[in-house]
């Protein structure tokens, strides 16, 4: 009888342990890769653009899937594609648990060159704040669903091979005064919104674009 029980508790916790990977990934949103001009790693544009914009983001913050959808392509259109200035963007997972891996799963995607497309299927899948969007299961899935090396990938993301990466970045942002996501830089300043704690528009980030541009250049159309 004592055998038996045992042998039924070393079963449950053998599906326990394995329910993470055989449990079902869900509905996954596929995405079509976009245009991403001049992308290396997570940095967009040209690299000698005199105008830097860093963007701290967390991938489970609607907020910043607000801004992706809405003001990120209109700073891509005028001022990294057309060589204006470079945006790279900054880890600053916050949220929760989920929030740091899916960190972890876009640098280990940035590691096979595929960092943008990542970051846009991870935005397309958000879906609530440590409601089950990012567990590792879909993370992975989510590579599949772009065509990554998945072996490597897998490596990468259980390894965590981009922890302290991630990490390190959220704390200098922290001492860069960023408390809240999205926080944008235009060449290391922090550009406020209307009111404290509001994200600002776009017409304020290209206000702060053209000041770091300097006299004599053209405005954005």
């Amino acid at each position: 009888m004592a055998v038996g029980i045992l042998v039924v508790g070393a079963v449950i916790i053998t599906v326990l342990l394995a329910y993470p990977r055989i449990a079902p990934v869900g509905e996954i949103i596929p995405i079509t890769p976009g245009s991403h001009p001049q992308a290396s790693g997570r940095m967009l544009g040209d690299p000698n653009a005199p105008v830097l914009i860093e963007l701290y983001e967390d991938f489970q913050c609607p907020s910043c899937l607000s801004f992706t959808e809405s003001t990120e392509p209109l700073l891509v259109q005028d001022y990294i594609a057309t060589g204006r200035a470079r945006l790279v963007f900054r880890q600053f997972a916050f949220i929760g648990s989920e929030s740091i891996q899916a960190a972890n799963a876009s640098l280990c995607a940035a590691d096979q060159g595929r960092f943008w497309d990542y970051h846009d299927i991870l935005f397309a899948n958000q879906a609530g704040e440590n409601q089950g969007a990012f567990v590792d299961r879909r993370l992975i899935a989510f590579a599949e669903s772009l065509g990554l090396d998945t072996g490597a990938f897998r490596s990468c993301f259980e390894d965590r091979a981009f922890q302290d990466e991630a990490d390190s970045e959220r704390l200098a942002g922290q001492r860069a005064g960023v408390q809240s996501t999205p926080t944008i830089l235009v060449n290391g300043t922090i550009v406020e919104g209307a009111q404290p704690g509001y994200i600002p528009s776009y017409e304020t980030i290209a206000q702060a674009i053209e000041a770091g541009l300097g006299p004599g250049t053209t405005p954005a159309p």
